[in-house]
């Protein structure tokens, strides 16, 4: 007896093999590298101290672009931070960076001419404050920094930038009021376990290694920053609006928190370049940058919070044109 092949079955299969197919090619575009060879050369891309976050993704994301732009030279260089970063990118000595919106606005407000050719490429993640004291301090309060030698970050980074805007909304003068000292993330954590210093800010993603090092073998803990204070900070000038009143969540430094959060302040982050910095180049960067989030956030947990629906919003930079090729590429 011959078989009989139903017409219903074969396009059956036939319609199964198709979607396989068409899944397949899907799944092979969110895969495969845009364009037919990926771009290559050098850049430089401008990180922070080497105990803060900034360093420690842009080591992660050097390693993911080395995987979708293998002759691409990425020389990774360090900074004291935000300020000297966003200066890196604007006179060309680096390609990339990560910066603080308060001090992309702080910059382009003092070098407007400057400043146009500065371009957002993703907005990252946020920055918390976080001014560290002994566990059996006194200080309580900003306001007890008073008479105090206090660590307020490297100059021309964003540590600086924000613990003196913090110290005025609190009516003390940096300059007057307390005895400053020039550290930050690499340095300030020894001193206070040596107790010369009495205290000292740091603004970075939670948790920071820094910071991680120092809770497992001294007991400090963090004064807590009001949204009132916060909302007096907003009325010094027009880069002040992108600090807003948080709180830092319990899981970031679990043996030092015990459970609570702590009052504070977060800025966001933003990952930057120039306007000559070609399209091609940037398109392929942003693409990496959104694919290789939960690779990077495995080791650097501020990386988790990077997302395809607010990478969009670089203000106060516009996009550059590469990147906002790639987000229309992938836009619903």
């Amino acid at each position: 007896m011959s078989k009989v092949f139903s017409p219903i079955g074969r396009r059956g299969v036939l319609g199964g093999a198709a979607a396989a197919v068409v899944a397949l090619a899907l799944l092979m575009w969110w895969m495969l590298p845009l364009g037919e060879e990926p771009p290559s050369g050098s850049i430089t891309f401008s990180t922070g101290t080497t105990s803060g976050v900034y360093y420690a993704y842009g080591s992660r994301l050097r390693d993911a672009l080395a995987k979708d732009m293998p002759d691409l030279n990425v020389d990774l260089t360090t900074s004291n931070g935000s300020p000297d970063n966003v200066e890196r990118v604007t006179t060309g000595k680096a390609d990339f960076t990560i910066a603080a919106a308060d001090a992309v606005q702080t910059y382009e407000a003092h070098h407007s001419g400057a400043a146009a050719r500065l371009r957002g490429v993703a907005r990252l993640y946020d920055d918390y404050v976080q001014l560290v004291v002994p566990r059996d301090s006194r200080i309580r309060s900003i306001a007890d920094l008073r008479g105090r030698t206090v660590a307020t970050g490297l100059p021309r980074s964003g540590v600086r930038l924000i613990a003196e805007r913090v110290l005025r909304a609190a009516g003390l003068d940096p300059a007057k009021d307390i005895e400053a000292a020039s550290e930050g993330i690499d340095t300030g954590p020894e001193r206070l376990k040596r107790g010369e210093i009495d205290a000292f800010f740091w603004s970075g993603g939670v948790p920071t290694a820094g910071l991680e090092k120092l809770a497992d073998s001294f007991t400090f803990r963090f004064v807590p920053i009001s949204p009132e204070l916060v909302a007096r900070m907003h009325d010094q000038d027009d880069s002040t609006g992108y600090y807003r009143a948080t709180n830092m969540p319990e899981s970031a430094y679990p043996t030092i928190q015990n459970g609570s959060t702590v009052a504070t302040i977060a800025v966001s982050n933003l990952l930057i370049t120039r306007t000559d910095v070609a399209p091609r180049l940037t398109e392929w960067l942003t693409r990496t940058v959104i694919r290789s989030r939960d690779g990077i956030g495995a080791h650097v947990h501020s990386a988790q919070l990077v997302d395809l629906r607010t990478a969009v919003y670089t203000d106060p930079l516009k996009l550059h044109e590469g990147a906002r090729r790639y987000y229309r590429s992938v836009k619903p």
